[in-house]
Formats: C-alpha cells, structure tokens, sequence
C-alpha cells in the first residue's frame, strides 16, 4: 500500500484530474495525469468499475498489485504530478506481474511524471 500522503482524499481532486488531466492510453489501462504545483508529494489514485471485475476480491488484488508497482517507482516521480490510473480491461487479473509493471511504467515515461 502506499503512504498516506500519497493517496487522494475526497472525490473533489479525482474530479479535477478526471477534468482537466490529460490522458495516456494502453490497451489495458489508461493513465491520466495533472500537476499541482503547491503539492511536495505526488498523489496516485487506482480506479477499477465493478463493470470491469465483478467480484470485490478481484478489484482490490488488481488495486493492490498496481500500487505496489506504483510504490516503487513513488521515488523517481515528480512531487507535484496527480496520477489516476483506471483500469479498463478484465485481462489485467490474469495478466503476469513483470508485464504489469512494464506496462504500468511504460505509461508513467509517455505521460512525461518521471523526474528529469
């Protein structure tokens, strides 16, 4: 899990990313990003419908297998970038962790988060 100060907390500040972030899209997942510039710490947020993964058990592994690749590359991502990754395809339970990762990491390099 990641730390307190690097979740989102209330559903204002997931609207405005969902408004006014821009999006990176996989086939998988979909990644959309904006950047406050008063924060010192980036925040992540997970999203997965019950439309997409039914059982609740399965939504949260899937959750908690991205923010723990998340978790680790919590150092290497701007301080003030808001992450939301939404998770768009039922494949992403079966799919293999490595591939998850390069996956999840593939989209933080084209959103443009990592530090320079």
């Amino acid at each position: 899990m990641i730390p307190f100060k690097n979740r989102f907390h209330g559903h204002g500040s997931l609207r405005y990313v969902y408004a006014h972030g821009h999006a990176v899209r996989s086939h998988l997942l979909t990644l959309k990003h904006s950047s406050h510039p008063k924060r010192k710490e980036p925040r992540i947020a997970v999203v997965i419908s019950k439309k997409v993964i039914k059982a609740a058990v399965g939504r949260n592994r899937v959750r908690r297998r991205l923010y723990e690749i998340v978790r680790q590359e919590l150092p290497t991502i701007q301080p003030n970038s808001d992450i939301v990754l939404l998770v768009f395809s039922a494949e992403v339970f079966a799919l293999p962790q490595k591939e998850l990762e390069d996956s999840v990491k593939q989209l933080l390099a084209s959103a443009g988060v990592y530090k320079k």
